[in-house]
Order: structure tokens, then C-alpha cells, then sequence
């Protein structure tokens, strides 16, 4: 698990529209990064939009918003188009980045255990530190909670 003051981990992953982002290039901007499972499921859908809703706020604290999973850039692209989504959806199908950031591991439902993506957000600074971090993230008031932490570091 990544900790507040570590250098994030770097990555280049490719967007909705297979254009890459990486880390790098986003020095000097706060990034709100955050991973999940899969999308168009009812948790991610949620969360995606709640994040789109929140979009012009986050900018406002000029920060931008990438979410993770390992779908490919084609459903990512059916994703925000159905969903009529605002931020940048990056693409992990190696799952490289996920593990760089705890993102994946062991889950449990029903009894059975496998392997998976935990549900994580980070706040990243302008000089490219972990801020903050969220592991087993409740999608419910999760992005409020990002906002507020993210504006109180701004202060």
C-alpha cells in the first residue's frame, strides 16, 4: 500500500480514445486517480458519474480526474458514451499500474477468494506525491470525500 509523501508511482496507460497519459505530464496539476473493478456494473457507474458530476468543482482546484480499471479503451469508449461521462478513463489491461498502486489483490465474496481490483482513489500533488489514499473504497459520499480532502490541501 502506497503512504502520503511517497512519489507516486509512474505509468503511461492509454485513454478511451487510445491516446497515452502519463504521470509525467501531468506535473504541476493536482490528479485525482482513481481505480476500479469494471465498467457499466451499478458501484462503477455510480461512482463514474459521480465523479463527472463533480468534474467542474475538481477543475476549479485544478485538478484532473483519471479513472483506472483493466477494461480495454473500446469499452471505456461505450462507457462514457452511454453514460455521457466527463473524465478520462485510462486502460490497464496488463495491470501493471494496479499493482504499483495496491489496487489489485486478494478479494473474498460469498466465500471464495480471488483476485481482483480494490476499489482505490489517490490524491496526487503538483510535484508528483501521493496526497492522500483510499483503499476499499463505499462508493457512497466517496466522491464528497475527495472533494473536501482535496480542497482543505489547497487552503
Amino acid at each position: 500500500m502506497l503512504e502520503v509523501g511517497q512519489k507516486a508511482p509512474e505509468f503511461c496507460l492509454p485513454n478511451q480514445d487510445e491516446v497515452e497519459i502519463c504521470l509525467r505530464d501531468l506535473k504541476g496539476k493536482w490528479i485525482v486517480l482513481y481505480f476500479y473493478p469494471k465498467d457499466l456494473t451499478p458501484g462503477c457507474t455510480t461512482e463514474a458519474c459521480e465523479f463527472t458530476e463533480a468534474e467542474p468543482e475538481f477543475e476549479g482546484l485544478d485538478a484532473v480526474i483519471l479513472g483506472v480499471s483493466p477494461d480495454s479503451p473500446e469499452k471505456h469508449r461505450k462507457f462514457i458514451e452511454k453514460k455521457e461521462l466527463k473524465i478520462t478513463l485510462l486502460s490497464d489491461e496488463s495491470k501493471e499500474v494496479l499493482k504499483a498502486y495496491g489496487a489489485w489483490g486478494l478479494k473474498k465474496m460469498y466465500g471464495k477468494e480471488y483476485e481482483g481490483v480494490i476499489r482505490s482513489t489517490f490524491i496526487i500533488d503538483p510535484e508528483g506525491n501521493i496526497a492522500a489514499t483510499w483503499y476499499k473504497v463505499r462508493v457512497k459520499g466517496h466522491v464528497k470525500a475527495v472533494k473536501e480532502k482535496l480542497s482543505g490541501m489547497q487552503i
